[in-house]
């Protein structure tokens, strides 16, 4: 059966938009629409989703909306995967996605969101209870930890950072060789050497994986 899928974006133009590009993806299938909060609750409990895409501002507000129900969802419908939709690679915003957990969220740039592959690919994570995060944002948490008095992103090669923005966005080791032109045992040796600058322990599930860079990036 396809995913059900409640978009939560104000603009008609960007709400069609991304209805359209999902309407390409068999599997996939938008159950409802909405272009506030509290619609957005309302839809929910209505029509009882596997995934919400979410703009990260919108009325009544037009400030965190987003992150709102992020947050809300969590605590009333901890099965349900959220994807926020945003302008901003903003690490604050991040942080607050990801701050009850890595499980069943993604935080994807608005400008990216025309390829459709990735915004299949991270509905399909967070359906399944994983996670996926821009490259862009990953980019936006390295610049901001880096610098920091004895941060471990700071010794992290260019390309190990090329893998890390990969990884992040929930790629497995053949996806990351196809994409930066690598041998799949080149990047099993390079994703070693990540986990173990940034100490993490290692980890073969790619979900996993995923949430244990994303709470590292996400918590420093």
């Amino acid at each position: 059966m396809a995913l059900r899928i409640v978009l939560a974006e104000d603009s008609l133009i960007v709400r069609e938009g991304v209805m359209r590009l999902l309407g390409l993806q068999s599997d996939i299938a938008v159950v409802a629409t909405c272009r506030d909060l509290p619609s957005l609750f309302d839809a929910v409990q209505r029509e009882r989703p596997d995934v919400v895409v979410t703009d990260i501002r919108m009325p009544p507000g037009g400030v965190d909306e987003g992150l709102v129900a992020a947050e809300r969802l969590r605590a009333t419908d901890p099965g349900l995967g959220v994807v926020v939709l945003s302008h901003y690679a903003e690490p604050e915003y991040v942080r607050r996605v990801f701050a009850g957990g890595t499980e069943r969220r993604a935080y994807l740039l608005k400008e990216r969101v025309e390829n459709v592959d990735q915004l299949g690919a991270a509905i399909r994570a967070v359906a399944d209870g994983g996670s996926a995060l821009d490259p862009r944002v990953v980019d936006a948490l390295v610049q901001d930890q880096s610098g920091a008095r004895g941060s471990r992103l700071d010794e992290l090669t260019p390309r190990e950072r090329d893998v890390l923005r990969e990884m992040a966005e929930g790629k497995n080791n053949a996806a990351i060789a196809e994409a930066l032109v690598l041998a799949e045992h080149s990047v099993e040796k390079v994703i070693g050497s990540i986990f173990a600058k940034l100490g993490l322990a290692w980890e073969q599930s790619t979900h996993k994986r995923v949430k244990a860079v994303l709470l590292y990036l996400a918590e420093q």
